[in-house]
């Protein structure tokens, strides 16, 4: 029976790790024990970092009604129950860009949302 030669993909399974690595410091770069220790916890903070993006996104565009409200003497939550009340389902995402771009339109909003709620 001829031996078979397991070189090859132990190297690649090395490398692959290695790659994923890369810019680390000290020995999480090139210790193939330290390194797949590394990579896995890295894969696990993408992971999370996926989830926890579109939380602080949907935070900040609450940030950024809340303060275009306030300004026409609004609270957030009135506001946001006075365009339910109004029968007005437009995204917060949508709503913060409104905020920014198009003060007018979003004035509008502002006033039916108000008038709804009273």
């Amino acid at each position: 029976m001829s031996r078979s030669p397991r070189a090859v993909p132990s190297h690649a399974r090395r490398k692959k790790v290695f790659k994923q690595t890369k810019g680390m410091r000290g020995r999480r770069k090139n210790n193939i024990t330290t390194a797949n220790a590394a990579a896995d916890k890295s894969l696990q903070h993408n992971y999370i970092g996926r989830k926890e993006k579109k939380r602080n996104f949907r935070a900040l565009w609450i940030q950024r009604i809340n303060a275009a409200v306030r300004e026409h003497g609004l609270t957030y939550s009135r506001f946001i129950s006075g365009l339910a009340g109004a029968g007005i389902e437009i995204d917060r995402k949508v709503l913060s860009d409104l905020a920014i771009h198009e003060p007018a339109a979003f004035k509008a909003l502002v006033d039916q949302a108000s008038t709804a709620k009273a």
